[in-house]
């Protein structure tokens, strides 16, 4: 007889319950005769005892009975086989407006979206250092030692958010302290957290056009109203903000994600401006303003605020690795206590010991270092993919050069959504991950467009990538051109 034991606790309880299971589930039949317990326990490899023990308990709850000079059966006056359960994750309605909400939003993960392909362009994927991981180990055994094993501080681990204080001053231009620094688990958090924090249902948010449309399905099923305001080479046009100002505004100041653009100086003071006439609040999300490749980082929107307006995102997830999941919130000084009770709410606070390791990694230069080594490579990689795309897509393409980040966005003006489409259906069938720009806009753009991510691969990878590119961009060209004379005689 197959009996599944399920590794918990002492094998005759193991055995106790897959016998019950088989009653129950309809395999082992009323009045069926059980092996004898020799036979069990050679079958299953356990000892004799152990199948006797599971016999006696079954006898006494009922579920078998023994019959001299016979054996042991399936009791048939008291147990009943239990029905097939239709399990379904959508077999009842929502029982919040929430659950509706969250329910409604579309699928526009990236991660699995092109799984098992040979030359993935993921954007939003940090680069992997070989090195990273030794060193972390060894900043994780440190820590593991020098942690206290208690519930650390919600806020933050005080080491922490100090040397952050420090890294936002000499990166950023930020001048904080660590009592207006919140620990979260990442930029998803911290868009959760000002959620609960700012916004009651039907409260207006306005985000860029395009935008991250994560935050965008974040604001939504918390039940916000939200607002599209369109960019230009400048970043957002602030001119297009509501004159009845909405609670919140979210931008990517010092490169606008996706499309690239930096937010220039006046436009950082308008937007200032607007929040401290229109008393809104300002959402910074500097998802990866440290990788700069022409110059220094530019300052951020933050370090411009002298009214107190802006709440910064930072985030280590992008500049070191994705499952690290730690980044940070430098927050005006009136809504601190209110961030800091719902980070408790939430989850009490983010790992010790990841934390501790972090402080001390800053602390002695490695992340710097890592910083640098970082920047170099990616400039590399960088500089590569656009040789490739200049040598194998030509004038077919047209890039937003942002000189900055970990993806570069590529414009196809002579396509449209539907031959863009099957472009990226056929490098996908060739090994080639491509990735459309159209989820992060509200409705398409005239114009489609691809995010090209780099992080990922070798130099020798993007050179490969383009050259499939190109040729895929052939394969849509000679579809078009075969295309012709049947509209022409169809005209």
């Amino acid at each position: 007889m197959f009996l599944e034991l399920d590794g918990l606790g002492p094998h005759y309880s193991q055995l106790t319950r897959a016998v019950k299971s088989a009653i129950l589930n309809g395999v082992l039949v009323a009045g069926a005769r059980l092996p004898p317990t020799r036979v069990l326990a050679e079958e299953l490899g356990l000892s004799r005892i152990t199948v006797l023990t599971a016999y006696e308990q079954l006898r006494a709850e009922g579920y078998i009975v023994g019959r001299v000079g016979s054996g042991s059966y399936v009791s048939t006056s008291r147990v009943e086989p239990m029905p097939p359960q239709q399990v379904s994750a959508r077999s009842i309605a929502p029982l919040t407006r929430y659950a509706k909400r969250a329910r409604q939003l579309a699928d526009w993960s990236i991660a699995t979206r092109h799984g098992g392909r040979r030359l993935d362009m993921q954007y939003g994927r940090p680069q992997v250092n070989p090195t990273l991981g030794t060193v972390w180990g060894r900043e994780l055994a440190w820590a593991a030692t020098h942690t206290r094993l208690e519930y650390v501080d919600n806020q933050g681990l005080p080491a922490l958010r100090e040397q952050i204080c420090d890294y936002v001053a000499r990166r950023r231009g930020i001048r904080t302290s660590p009592d207006r620094v919140l620990i979260v688990s990442g930029t998803q958090q911290a868009i959760t957290l000002t959620s609960r924090v700012l916004l009651d249902e039907g409260d207006e948010v306005a985000l860029e056009e395009p935008h991250y449309f994560s935050a965008w399905q974040q604001f939504g099923a918390h039940g916000a109203s939200l607002l599209s305001i369109p960019t230009d080479r400048d970043g957002l046009i602030c001119n297009a903000l509501p004159a009845q100002a909405p609670r919140l505004v979210m931008v990517t100041p010092s490169h606008q994600f996706p499309a690239g653009p930096a937010l220039s100086l006046s436009r950082r003071q308008e937007l200032l401006r607007y929040a401290r006439s229109k008393n809104c609040w300002i959402l910074e999300d500097d998802y990866d303003g440290e990788l700069r490749y022409d110059a220094m980082p530019l300052p951020a929107l933050r370090s411009l605020d002298d009214d107190d307006r802006v709440i910064y995102v930072g985030t280590f997830s992008k500049v070191m690795f994705g499952a690290l999941r730690l980044g940070y919130m430098v927050l005006p000084e009136a809504l601190c206590g209110d961030f800091i009770n719902a980070k408790y709410l939430c989850d009490r606070g983010c790992p010790a010991i990841e934390q501790a390791a972090l402080a001390h990694f800053i602390e002695d230069g490695g992340f710097d270092r890592h910083l640098r080594h970082m920047t170099r490579e990616l400039g590399a990689r960088r500089r590569e993919l656009l040789a490739r795309l200049r040598q194998y897509a030509g004038a077919r393409v047209q890039v937003t050069d942002a000189q900055a980040g970990m993806h570069v966005t590529v414009w196809l003006p002579d396509y449209d959504h539907a031959q863009v489409d099957a472009l990226i259906a056929d490098a996908r069938e060739r090994g080639l991950g491509l990735y459309s720009i159209a989820p992060h806009y509200r409705e398409a753009p005239a114009v489609p467009g691809l995010i090209l991510g780099y992080c990922g691969l070798s130099k020798a990878q993007l050179h490969e990538a383009m050259q499939l590119f190109g040729e895929c961009l052939d394969a849509v060209d000679a579809a078009a051109q075969e295309c012709l004379p049947k509209r022409r005689r169809l005209a």
